[in-house]
């Protein structure tokens, strides 16, 4: 029985789907903005939003947080330097979503997820 458990499984296994939420989070933090299907993008939201909060405090041991999250350097130092210093006095609700229609090919339904 699935009681409690909440997260969308994408039809992946587990390794697969943290690869995906990494690599969605890694493109994240690059261009700052991407289109992807809605539930991706509610099931993204979280994940990024702990990366930015844990970000907001400079130190090694949240550098080494994070960074286990994240697939290269590039995009820790981007969060560190760029992202979180412009959310200290947010206390969250760092990400946007706006919904978009339907994708032709599939109908699946669309968003965007930016930064706020």
């Amino acid at each position: 029985m699935r009681h409690h458990n909440t997260n969308r499984k994408f039809g992946r296994e587990t390794d697969q789907r943290t690869a995906l939420l990494r690599s969605l989070a890694c493109n994240l933090i690059n261009y700052e903005k991407m289109i992807t299907t809605e539930a991706k993008a509610k099931e993204i939201r979280p994940f990024v939003e702990k990366l930015v909060t844990k970000a907001k405090e400079d130190n090694v041991a949240t550098r080494r947080l994070v960074s286990q999250y994240l697939v290269s350097p590039k995009q820790t130092a981007k969060i560190f330097k760029e992202i979180a210093p412009k959310y200290k006095d947010r206390k969250g609700g760092y990400l946007r979503i706006v919904k978009l229609g339907q994708r032709g090919g599939d109908g699946s339904k669309m968003a965007i997820v930016e930064f706020v």
